[in-house]
């Protein structure tokens, strides 16, 4: 059960920053904060799939047209945020995609086109928002992750990378800004029925080589996700993490993480212990 100072609320109105709302969870987490009375600046490359969304809040909601991969427009886009509402509470870089090829398929463009999305996008809108942040004396970094951020499976090696890089860059973040008032956070969801894996995946050219390993591990990943989990389900967990006064560093969304999380910190438990002796010959002697 979490600690009771996890779960104290704090429902005063706030002011958000999502990225990627045209679908999945930045589109679910933008409705939970509009149907509440929250403001939310929300951003997409096309800022036609947010008019439904503006049509039914209005003024709550600021359409920004942007590709987080583009530093300079990540910066103004968030500061145009935070002047067009007077402050910015809540930053939530949900935009990123999944790259579906073996480390061997993948080409250097399609590489680096990986973690220009999915790692330096968030780096970016982070480093925009602090300087506000900071001056407000508060705020909440939300980064979505996954639980690809904390183990790894083949045919997503260059997603796995993005991931894990996000996770150590924000674990050094908390750190960094805890005594500005500022939090951060790692949201990190099982499969869902988004379009992480439909149209928004990219995939790298076959090599034939691995044409019967993939079979076996398509059929390997459909049995460890099972039932796909809805992303509407998950606005009322995004509230709860950001209402929260002591909001956790990490949080899995959906069932089943937390079973690969535990079987996976087992085993490299286990290897390291089993290594030790070698690890610590390797230190040397000293004087």
């Amino acid at each position: 059960m979490a600690d009771e100072n996890a779960t104290t609320t704090i429902t005063t109105p706030k002011t958000w920053f999502i990225t990627g709302t045209s679908r999945g969870f930045g589109r679910e987490w933008a409705i939970a904060a509009l149907d509440r009375g929250d403001s939310v600046a929300a951003t997409a490359r096309d800022t036609a799939s947010l008019q439904d969304l503006v049509a039914q809040y209005g003024d709550a909601i600021l359409p920004i047209a942007l590709d987080v991969t583009d530093r300079a427009a990540d910066i103004a886009a968030v500061q145009h945020a935070a002047a067009h509402f007077g402050r910015l509470d809540i930053v939530v870089n949900n935009a990123g995609y999944g790259h579906f090829a073996m480390v061997e398929e993948v080409s250097e463009q399609e590489a680096r086109d990986q973690m220009e999305t999915n790692l330096f996008g968030a780096l970016w809108v982070t480093q925009a928002a602090l300087p506000i942040m900071r001056a407000q004396g508060s705020g909440h970094i939300i980064q979505v992750s996954s639980i690809g951020g904390i183990s790894a499976f083949p045919i997503v090696g260059m997603y796995h990378a993005s991931k894990w890089a996000l996770e150590g860059l924000s674990q050094a973040l908390a750190q960094e800004v805890a005594g500005f008032g500022i939090h951060v956070t790692l949201v990190e969801p099982t499969g869902f029925s988004t379009d992480w894996s439909g149209d928004s995946a990219k995939h790298s050219a076959a090599n034939p080589a691995y044409d019967a390993f993939k079979v076996e591990v398509q059929a390997a990943r459909k049995q460890r996700l099972g039932v796909p989990g809805d992303p509407a389900a998950t606005r009322a967990a995004i509230l709860q993490v950001v209402d929260a006064e002591q909001p956790p560093l990490r949080i899995f969304f959906g069932d089943g993480p937390l079973a690969i999380a535990t079987a996976d910190y087992e085993s490299r438990l286990a290897t390291w212990r089993a290594w030790e002796s070698v690890s610590i010959a390797a230190h040397g002697k000293q004087g």
